[in-house]
């Protein structure tokens, strides 16, 4: 058994296939922009974890941001389900 439930000779033709389509010259390319794409992924999922995990940051990600002009004090209205927007098809009149 080969990799990922593959065996050898689907790993070799699959392999084929691509040399086929890309040829030999764009194959090393491919890998290196593939290689590169996947570090940069890792350390930006590294970098995120890194920043939920910091303990320097005093604020949870529970707290309500700190609020700002036109903000409501009421607290009972802060845990409140969103308002949704609704609009009547016939304009100013919402029957």
């Amino acid at each position: 058994m080969g990799l990922g439930g593959l065996g050898m000779t689907e790993i070799i033709l699959i392999f084929l296939v691509v040399l086929l389509l890309f040829g030999a010259k764009r194959l090393p390319e491919i890998g290196s922009s593939l290689g590169k794409g996947i570090r940069e992924f890792k350390s930006s999922v590294r970098d995120i974890e890194k920043e939920i995990k910091s303990p320097g940051d005093s604020r949870s990600l529970h707290t309500p941001p700190p609020a700002g002009p036109g903000a409501r004090s009421d607290e009972s209205e802060a845990h409140a389900e969103p308002r949704r927007l609704t609009t009547s098809p016939g304009g100013d009149d919402p029957q």
